[in-house]
């Protein structure tokens, strides 16, 4: 949307003219739907708005099918079953929003990205806020739907929340809550670089990214019901609080302050340690060849071989008759040139033969003078 006050077009117009052209302009660009898809800034760059609301969407996603997945569900499949259900939703929002937004749908994964200049911190500031105003959405949907469960009750049951201590769902400490957080966050970091990076098999980041989050999962829902993701964290937290249960939210700081440690440590490490090759220069091309009209190009030396040596495409048993068919004639060649020298030799001394004879010829009437 270009508004004319903001770039200071119309100038010479009072204030309050300019600012009825803006406010048309964006009543217009709302109703061709340029709000959802593209802006211009003061700059004249184009801002994508429809990254934020993939980045909003998919944090939904993630809090409502994952931490659905242990309210509504998770009697019946455990915890393989809610580790196996975070892994997917990750695994297809990479494929969905992915090639809008990146996927990050974890203020962790944006910090880790913004430090490895991946993201501007522009865009790293409006993911996180997205991200968190779409966890809370995705928790308080799954409420609506928590609240039609007989006997469930919130203060019990909760919402997928994660905890330490007596709100763990082993009751692991304080300490080992920290340290698994930390450690599962830096591994899990350390495999979306890898799976994004330029040396990874195309198409498949979605799937190696999935199925590390299922690992991860697989060993930390019994030590604080796994976070790495500090918006994941903060909507059943907030949601809860809301209803009435605060202790979750006491807890809150842990499942940001551990995760995000983790994301710097791995961003640390693969911009310094496992990805060199990437901040090397480029391999410089080889130049070009001008070509200049009314002159045609000359092979150089070193292109003269190679133009020489290039085989034709043939089959081989073309190849094959061929030489065959080369080798009789020049067989038969030989066989012609060795006859033509026999004929020459006997006609030579033939030759040689008749001058003999006229020579005693001649000879013999002097004798009997």
């Amino acid at each position: 949307m270009h508004i004319a006050l903001a770039t200071g077009e119309c100038r010479g117009m009072p204030v309050a003219i300019n600012a009825k052209y803006a406010w048309d302009d964006i009543l217009h660009s709302i109703h061709r739907g340029d709000w959802v898809a593209t802006n211009n800034n003061s700059n004249g760059g184009r801002y994508d708005a429809r990254k934020y609301v993939a980045e909003l969407l998919g944090t939904m996603a993630l809090v409502f099918f994952g931490c659905g997945a242990a309210v509504l569900a998770g009697k019946y499949i455990g915890f393989l079953g809610i580790s196996f259900a975070f892994g997917m939703v990750v695994l297809v929002m990479v494929y969905a929003i992915g090639p809008i937004s990146g996927c990050h749908i974890n203020p962790a994964i944006t910090i880790a990205m913004l430090l490895a200049r991946k993201i501007s911190v522009k865009d790293g500031v409006i993911y996180i806020i997205v991200q968190c105003i779409g966890a809370i959405l995705g928790a308080e949907m799954l409420l609506w739907i928590a609240l039609g469960m007989p006997g469930y009750k919130v203060g019990l049951n909760g919402l997928g929340q994660n905890g330490f201590d007596a709100f763990s769902p082993g009751l692991f400490t304080l300490q080992a809550g920290l340290v698994a957080e930390v450690t599962l966050t830096f591994f899990f970091l350390l495999a979306i670089f890898g799976a994004t990076s330029k040396q990874a098999p195309k198409g498949f980041a979605g799937v190696g990214i999935g199925f590390t989050l299922f690992i991860v999962h697989l060993v930390g829902i019994p030590v604080t019901g796994t976070s790495v993701n500090p918006a994941r964290s903060l909507g059943p937290a907030l949601i809860l609080a809301v209803n009435g249960s605060g202790d979750a939210l006491n807890q809150l700081w842990l499942f940001w302050l551990a995760p995000i440690i983790g994301a710097v440590l791995a961003a640390a490490v693969w911009v310094l340690v496992l990805s060199p090759d990437e901040t090397q220069p480029a391999a410089p091309e080889p130049p070009r060849k001008i070509k200049m009209k009314g002159a045609p190009m000359k092979p150089t030396p070193k292109e003269r071989p190679a133009a020489e040596e290039r085989p034709k495409a043939k089959d081989e048993d073309e190849g094959e008759d061929e030489e065959e068919e080369d080798l009789e004639d020049k067989e038969e060649e030989e066989d012609l040139d060795d006859d033509k020298e026999d004929k020459d030799e006997e006609e030579e001394d033939l030759e040689d033969e008749d001058e003999e004879e006229e020579v005693k010829a001649k000879e013999k009437p002097k004798k009997k003078r």
